[in-house]
């Protein structure tokens, strides 16, 4: 007895869905457009601890100058 089929059932298939003629703003399912939202919130979330951390790095070191000539003067 065989358990091989020549039938494709479709198990372990990918399938991308494409945009028809009719729907050419096609740009995934809600799940596609809730991850995209997700990673552009974490993009910006990032950016600004950047910005952040930058200004404080900027802030400190004005200051660590500030005190230096203070000292020397």
């Amino acid at each position: 007895m065989s358990d091989t089929s020549t039938e494709n059932d479709g198990q372990g298939m990918i399938v991308n869905p494409k945009p028809t003629g009719d729907n050419q703003d096609w740009d995934g399912d809600d799940a596609d457009r809730a991850d995209r939202l997700r990673f552009e919130e974490e993009q910006a979330m990032i950016r600004e601890q950047s910005e952040a951390r930058a200004a404080k790095a900027a802030a400190d070191a004005k200051k660590a100058a500030d005190a230096k000539k203070a000292a020397s003067a």
